[in-house]
């Protein structure tokens, strides 16, 4: 019983990791192309899957920051003017 649950887990992340690969953007991924981690995940699984999370996932860097506070929002201030 106590070596079911490690391997229920590390499945778990492994088809999490792989389902994240798929659905990842082709032009994001970091490090490598999308289809060789694809294959480090499946090939390596418990590294693989390691390495993507550290080193391939893709990052939100590319979204233009929204305002943080409301007078910093052009739209919001423009409503301000009557």
């Amino acid at each position: 019983m106590r070596v079911v649950l490690p391997v229920l887990i590390g499945i778990a992340i492994i088809i999490y990791t792989l389902v994240c690969v798929v659905w990842s953007n082709s032009d994001q991924t970091r490090r490598l192309p999308k289809s060789v981690w694809l294959i480090l995940v499946i090939a390596l699984p418990l590294i693989g899957a390691l390495a993507w999370w550290v080193w391939g996932r893709p990052t939100d860097d590319s979204a233009p920051p929204g305002p943080t506070a409301p007078d910093d929002d052009p739209d919001f201030l423009r409503s301000l003017r009557h």
